[in-house]
């Protein structure tokens, strides 16, 4: 069973999952849902990602990836939510992901899923998700780096630390790829 492939894209959509969660576990409770008349608040966009996961991937690869019990609109309502009510729901969305993805090998690649009743590959299915999860979680990112200021703590490589990064560039492969290419030698 090869799964070199989904194992690249699985460590992909969990490098975002973490940095997600790092940028949204450094705010309290009243910035996670504050919002404002030019953006959504995090919790809000937590919701509509965790929607979306959880639609695209329930029953992936034989129901439409649009289910008729999600109710998209919904998700970008205001929400007054706690931070375990924010960290569970993007679990929910990911665990969902991640259910999904580790039943699929490099096999299912040329399969044929749709999404509004739009056939794609699921491989293209998959970079899409993937480019949409990465485009919600660089907000999320913004969003927390702005209410944190100076009390931000960085997810990547601090301002001024390049080189010593790249001495010892620890950020540049997930251990989940490691790890699922390793099972499949």
């Amino acid at each position: 069973m090869n799964r070199t492939v989904v194992a690249l894209i699985e460590a992909e959509y969990q490098r975002y999952r973490i940095l997600g969660e790092r940028a949204f576990r450094q705010l309290d409770a009243e910035q996670l849902v504050a919002g404002s008349e030019h953006a959504i608040s995090i919790a809000t966009i937590v919701w509509h990602v965790a929607g979306n996961l959880e639609s695209r991937f329930t029953d992936f690869l034989t129901t439409d990836g649009e289910k008729p019990w999600r109710d998209r609109e919904s998700e970008f309502e205001a929400r007054d939510v706690s931070p375990v009510e924010v960290a569970g729901k993007w679990d929910q969305g990911w665990g969902v992901l991640f259910d999904t993805l580790a039943e699929l090998t490099d096999d299912d690649m040329a399969s044929e899923v749709t999404i509004r009743s739009v056939p794609h590959r699921v491989d293209e299915a998959l970079l899409r998700s993937l480019a949409h999860a990465a485009y919600h979680v660089g907000q999320i990112v913004y969003l927390a780096k702005s209410f944190c200021g100076d009390d931000w703590e960085y997810l990547s490589i601090p301002p001024g630390q390049s080189e010593a990064y790249n001495a010892n560039p620890v950020l540049e492969k997930s251990l989940t790829y490691a790890e699922n290419v390793k099972g499949d030698e």
